[in-house]
């Protein structure tokens, strides 16, 4: 009998041919477009940690520009 404490192999189901195919299509394009938006994430916090007055100020104008937009309507 198995203990409840036990790790269990993740089951991952067998893919359908056609979902195999598009797998294997795009999985690459998928993997280069993570490390592109993790890059992008990075680039966003540096400039976040070094110009915080700049991102409040534009935060604050934004937020002031919706508000604006959303009373006319």
């Amino acid at each position: 009998m198995a203990s409840e404490t036990e790790t269990k192999a993740p089951v991952t189901p067998e893919l359908p041919e056609g979902l195999k195919e598009l797998q294997e299509k795009y999985a690459p394009q998928l993997e280069d477009a993570m490390e592109r938006l993790t890059e992008a994430n990075e680039q966003a916090k540096t400039f976040i940690r070094k110009n915080p007055g700049t991102v409040l100020l534009g935060a604050a104008a934004v937020g002031f520009l919706i508000g604006r937009w959303a009373a006319r309507r």
